[in-house]
């Protein structure tokens, strides 16, 4: 009888849908850093390392976590091509320059000389068990699909007996701003077996979270399934990533089944109209957010970027202090994954403090529903609740080229009494008020206040 009871319960629980695995992971907005802003394609293992010890020794107590490692870690840039997107010429015999690191499985696995620990077969587990020692997770960034290399070579694909690369590769289906990958058709037999694989070796290495490029603009329906089921079946915890936006909203309701956060635009950068338009993307993303799903504004285009790359040269940030303010304030209250985009040891005490206002974070880890009450005469004002139905947190944004004064009125949101406000940048109360609270914004800046009714 026992051994039936047994039984039942694993059938039960074999039944559960894999998509569920994606919505008990990322409860909260992921917070970690990410290579590609500061690196591009180009990122190195000891750099990775020192942004990691930061991370560790400055960030990890307010809740960063995770550190990714950003696009083409399996190749090695020479010089000439830090920019990164090199060109897959065919040679006489239809094999492809440059070639990429690969196993006999037909999956991409970190360059040696861009990461030393992976030599000799390690691949990022050396790395991973680095981040993790720091209490920390770790993430890379990978290419939807399976690499032409591998379909030219005809790998024969883990757990799928006598199918090859070239089997279940939709050569039809392409990257149009990178060239080393195939979709894969996944009404074909061994394609899943394929992510299978992947995944497996990712959750062997000790990977927390994947990155998967190309897939949400178009919109690759069967694979973003492929993967999330990998994931359900490779007996590690993976937060699943999907980029780069405009992710269509006709596909929201799957989008939030099966990722854990997706991105609502193209690639951010430090200019304030790319701002402007942020913040029209989160308008219609708005209430599609909660534990588990979120709806992504890109990485913080805040401190050194563009060291090697991949837009525009070395520079801190364009964004003015005004600006940067709105940037962390807009993506804590909308509760965005926060992804620093910086190259965090040369951050300055500005940067430092933007980063560890506990204040302003508990408005992306704890706020629920964040929603626009309006956008007029270049104000604007967006709110969110706290945990208890008494605490609102509100952000006030002057997205005008002059200072101006912008108000919430108590009736906006709901109170009926008075309410005592606090400035969350400030670290300062700001007192108690009747009927609403405003303050003069500088030009392209925000305050984040928390009001709870009294």
């Amino acid at each position: 009888m026992l051994h039936r009871r047994l039984l039942a319960g694993f059938l039960l629980w074999a039944a559960i849908p894999f998509t569920l695995h994606a919505q008990t992971l990322a409860g909260r907005p992921p917070m970690g850093w990410n290579s590609y802003n500061c690196f591009g394609s180009a990122v190195h293992e000891d750099e990775v390392k020192a942004n990691t010890d930061y991370m560790a020794d400055r960030l990890k107590q307010h809740g960063w976590e995770y550190v990714v490692v950003d696009f083409l870690w399996a190749y090695d840039n020479p010089p000439g091509s830090l920019i990164g997107n090199p060109f897959q010429q065919r040679l006489y015999d239809g094999s492809y320059i440059p070639w990429l690191s690969m196993d006999q499985w037909g999956r991409l696995v970190p360059d040696p000389n861009k990461f030393p620990s992976a030599f000799a077969g390690k691949g990022f587990k050396p790395l991973a068990d680095y981040v993790h020692s720091r209490g920390l997770k770790f993430g890379i960034h990978v290419m939807r699909g399976i690499p032409r290399q591998a379909v030219w070579a005809r790998t024969p694909v883990m757990g799928a007996d006598g199918i090859t690369a070239d089997q279940i590769a939709d050569t039809s289906s392409t990257c149009e701003w990178l060239n080393h990958m195939y979709g894969l058709d996944m009404r074909k037999a061994g394609a899943q077996a394929y992510l299978n694989s992947l995944l497996r070796l990712y959750a062997d290495w000790g990977v927390d979270f994947i990155k998967v490029d190309d897939i949400s603009r178009p919109y690759h329906k069967a694979e973003v399934e492929g993967y999330q089921k990998a994931i359900g079946s490779c007996g590690r915890p993976i937060v699943l990533s999907i980029s780069p936006g405009e992710t269509p909203l006709a596909e929201a309701a799957h989008v939030e089944q099966y990722a854990n956060m997706w991105r609502m635009a193209d690639d951010f950068w430090d200019e304030w109209k790319a701002m402007l338009r942020m913040f029209d993307y989160a308008k219609s993303w708005e209430g599609r957010g909660g534990p588990g799903h979120w709806p992504d504004c890109d990485m913080i285009q805040i401190g050194k970027i563009s060291k090697r790359g991949p837009v525009g040269p070395q520079r801190y940030s364009r964004f003015t202090e005004a600006e940067s303010v709105t940037h962390m304030t807009f993506w804590s209250l909308f509760r965005s994954p926060l992804m620093l985009g910086g190259n965090l040891p040369e951050n300055r005490d500005w940067e430092e403090r933007l980063f560890t206002n506990d204040e302003v974070l508990e408005a992306n880890q704890q706020g629920t529903d964040p929603r626009q009450a309006y956008k007029q005469d270049g104000k604007m004002v967006w709110f969110s609740h706290g945990a208890n139905g008494n605490v609102f947190y509100v952000g006030l944004f002057n997205i005008g080229d002059s200072a101006k004064k912008v108000t919430i009125d108590w009736a906006t949101l709901g109170i009926r009494r008075k309410a005592a406000v606090r400035d969350c940048w400030k670290k300062a109360d700001a007192g108690v008020f009747s009927r609403s609270y405003g303050q003069v914004i500088p030009a392209h800046g925000a305050a984040l206040v928390k009001v709870t009714v009294l």
